[in-house]
């Protein structure tokens, strides 16, 4: 890791803390190809290049937010595409949701590997 994502989470206060390593941990450990990295001052996951998801933590609510890259979408005639962004509120004081998350990193990944 390197010493601006360690310095993200080493500046949190637990239980945030804890709960954003072992959220990052998940994330990596769902893929080896997944590249983390701090963007838009958050951590920011990717995937082969497209984006796949952050960790946000903003005062007190904990977010898990998931990313269909808008490269990946069909395109509309007529219409921008924009990422999709789809989050979970986590609660740093109960068990983190694994099955959930896992299985929502699994839908994006798949979308990825099926692009062109």
């Amino acid at each position: 890791m390197n010493s601006k994502l360690e310095n993200y989470y080493l500046s949190k206060p637990e239980p945030y803390q804890g709960c954003l390593l072992a959220l990052c941990q998940l994330i990596l450990s769902t893929n080896p190809s997944i590249v983390h990295e701090r963007k838009f001052q958050i951590p920011f996951f990717t995937y082969k290049g497209k984006k796949l998801g952050y960790l946000w933590l903003n005062r007190k609510k904990l977010m898990l937010g998931l990313c269909l890259d808008k490269s990946l979408q069909d395109v509309v005639p007529g219409i921008k595409p924009k990422d999709q962004y789809e989050s979970f509120q986590i609660d740093p004081e109960e068990d983190l949701p694994v099955e959930l998350i896992t299985e929502r990193l699994h839908y994006y990944l798949e979308r990825i590997d099926q692009a062109k």
